[in-house]
């Protein structure tokens, strides 16, 4: 898709060159980024200007898309200059734990907000997104942000705000837990007497190329599992020991849980 409208991007960290990123692939028209960061100053190129505060943005420019991705501590300080461009632009907030509510209440006036949860893969548009869109969101503006999130990888919708703090939890911690097990891989080969390089090129190429195999199949994660355990072999023999007693799938039951009340805490 091309030929994307004016956009007004607050806080040009991480995520959010991600977004942009992907905004300038899919056509960008006009983009205001405000972050006060020297690193965010590199952002500014062909139809994107960099500013450092609310004050700076032009007068009489007036985006269809303001995409909030400041940090949740942040918001408090941040959101109350964007106020006037409510009534006209819908409001995507990729701050975790921000309820619709919050976000509407730190604005001081009534928007039209999206409330999102993006993850990091983002950055190679392999990311995923899901989204809830408040009562005020016109079937206009939900599409014009499933436009803008869907730029950075997948994109699905909850029709529950709830369910953003399980998602919080998975997806949005995700690919930490994936770092981990390359971590814990890397380290047990080192514990067995494998060279560092060895190991660390084994544990990377394994999640890695495990990843393609799952996007590639039309099996699901249990079926490739199955595929890859013979009856009586080695990772027969391994998956006993991280299954023992519940081990492995209760600590992860248990990790999630734990992330999807801190979610809840920081909507509070």
């Amino acid at each position: 898709m091309t030929g994307l409208p004016s956009l007004l991007l607050v806080g040009g960290g991480r995520m959010g060159s991600a977004m942009l990123a992907g905004w300038r692939e899919r056509g960008l028209s006009q983009a205001i980024v405000v972050d006060p960061s020297a690193e965010a100053a590199k952002l500014a190129g062909p139809n994107v200007t960099v500013v450092a505060d609310a004050a700076a943005i032009p007068a009489g420019f007036a985006p269809e898309a303001v995409v909030l991705a400041v940090k949740p501590q942040s918001a408090a300080e941040a959101l109350p200059a964007y106020a006037r461009f409510a009534g006209g632009a819908v409001f995507i907030s990729i701050m975790a734990g921000k309820t619709v509510e919050a976000v509407t209440r730190l604005l001081g006036v009534p928007a039209a907000i999206v409330r999102a949860m993006p993850n990091t893969p983002a950055a190679v548009r392999q990311g995923i997104t899901v989204a809830y869109a408040a009562e005020a969101v016109t079937p206009v503006q939900k599409a014009l942000a499933d436009t803008l999130l869907g730029a950075t990888g997948e994109i699905a919708w909850v029709e529950e705000e709830g369910l953003l703090d399980p998602v919080t939890a998975i997806s949005g911690g995700g690919p930490a837990y994936v770092f981990l097990l390359t971590e814990l891989l890397e380290q047990a080969g080192l514990d067995q007497g494998l060279p560092p390089e060895l190991a660390r090129q084994m544990a990377r190429q394994t999640v890695i190329g495990s990843a393609a195999l799952l996007a590639a199949s039309a099996e699901d994660a249990a079926q490739l599992r199955i595929a890859v355990t013979s009856p009586k072999g080695t990772t027969e023999r391994a998956l006993a020991v991280l299954r023992a007693d519940d081990a492995w799938p209760k600590s992860f039951r248990e990790a999630i849980q734990a992330a999807t009340e801190r979610s809840r805490e920081l909507s509070a």
